[in-house]
C-alpha cells in the first residue's frame, strides 16, 4: 500500500477529519488526544516535555481556526503531505499548515503535523 497512489479526493477524505481532530486536541490542550493517530516513529521522535509546552503556552496554538482551506498535496517516496491555509482565533495572518500521512501496519498514520 502506498498512500501516493490515492487521488487527492481520496487523499482529502482521510486528511480532513485528521487535521480538524488536530485542531480540536491542539485548541482543547488535550495531549493524549492529538497524539492519538501519530505513528510509532513519530511518537517516539517526539519530546512530551517540550510538546507538553507547547500545549500550555502557545496562543496559535491553543487558538486555531476551525475554517482552514486546502491547497495542495504533496507526493513523496511513501508518504503525502497535505498542505493548509490555517487561520488564529486571536492572531491575525495566515499559517501553513502541513499534515503528512502514510500507511503504517495497514492503516494511515500522521508521519508530521506542524504549522508554519
Amino acid at each position: 500500500m502506498n498512500i501516493i497512489d490515492n487521488t487527492d479526493d481520496e487523499i482529502l477524505a482521510i486528511a480532513n477529519p485528521l487535521w480538524s481532530h488536530l485542531i480540536k486536541a491542539s485548541n482543547d490542550g488535550k495531549y493524549g488526544d492529538f497524539v492519538r493517530y501519530f505513528s510509532d516513529g513519530l511518537l517516539r521522535g517526539l519530546n512530551e516535555i517540550e510538546v507538553g509546552k507547547q500545549f500550555a503556552n502557545s496562543e496559535l496554538t491553543r487558538n486555531l481556526s476551525e475554517s482552514v482551506e486546502f491547497i495542495g498535496t504533496i507526493r513523496r517516496g511513501k508518504h503525502v503531505s497535505v498542505l493548509y491555509r490555517q487561520r488564529s482565533k486571536k492572531r491575525e495572518g495566515e499559517w501553513l499548515g502541513r499534515l503528512v500521512l502514510g500507511y503504517e501496519e495497514g492503516e494511515v498514520k500522521v508521519f508530521g503535523a506542524s504549522i508554519f
